[in-house]
């Protein structure tokens, strides 16, 4: 995904999964700890369910809209932490798991001791000007 893009931008886009099903529209971007580059998006996948954790970086935002690159019913399996805190290090494994992803180390390749999730905004997950996101 294009690296110089604001994460709080991406708030409120929709999501669309590999075949241009709508998924959702994001509801919270998280930031990788070491870099700082959003990492994770959490999309809101209706009114009445949850949100579910897609990577960023196989995504790519085409026409102000977030494609994710894995089918919708993957996606809704993600496993669910809920949003607005800090993800552990074991969920981030977790969901690279889930997408058969690798874990990539802070040098870009993969690795698996590494810090993840710091939401965009604070440290909290709330940014201090407009208080939670």
């Amino acid at each position: 995904m294009q690296t110089d893009i604001d994460p709080r931008s991406l708030i409120g886009r929709r999501a669309f999964d590999r075949d241009g099903t709508k998924i959702g529209t994001v509801d919270e971007v998280y930031l990788d700890d070491a870099t700082g580059a959003p990492e994770w998006a959490a999309v809101r996948t209706g009114l009445f369910t949850r949100d579910a954790f897609v990577p960023l970086e196989p995504s790519e935002l085409v026409n102000d809209e977030l494609r994710v690159p894995f089918k919708k019913s993957l996606i809704r399996d993600a496993p669910d932490f809920g949003v607005g805190r800090h993800l552990s290090p074991e969920q981030e494994l977790q969901l690279y798991h889930h997408y058969g992803m690798q874990v990539p180390k802070a040098d870009g390749g993969p690795h698996q001791d590494r810090d993840f999730g710091e939401l965009a905004g604070g440290q909290d997950g709330t940014d201090p000007s407009s208080g939670p996101t």
